[in-house]
């Protein structure tokens, strides 16, 4: 998987290109990205800044934590589960 770009660097772009002083795809070029890189950033750019409807980066960190959280609780309630059961003979 490639290298993710600096966040910084993202936010420069999109800024760039919200501007329209040109197309998207000099845009793209200039900054040695992918029209469709360029173009998922913005998606996702107007999403965080509620422009379009979506779930933000933030909410999905949030989620992806949740998540994890879930999973690990789940994990020890299994053990607990289990060790109940053997103490029980």
């Amino acid at each position: 998987m490639p290298k993710p770009y600096p966040e910084e660097f993202r936010r420069d772009v999109v800024a760039v290109a919200r501007k329209h002083e040109a197309p998207l795809s000099q845009i793209a070029r200039d900054f040695g990205i992918s029209e469709a890189t360029l173009h998922n950033w913005l998606r996702k750019a107007d999403v965080d800044d509620g422009v379009r409807p979506g779930v933000t980066t933030a909410e999905a960190e949030e989620l992806k934590a949740l998540k994890r959280r879930n999973r690990l609780l789940e994990q020890e309630n299994e053990i607990l589960r289990r060790a109940a059961a053997f103490f029980a003979r």
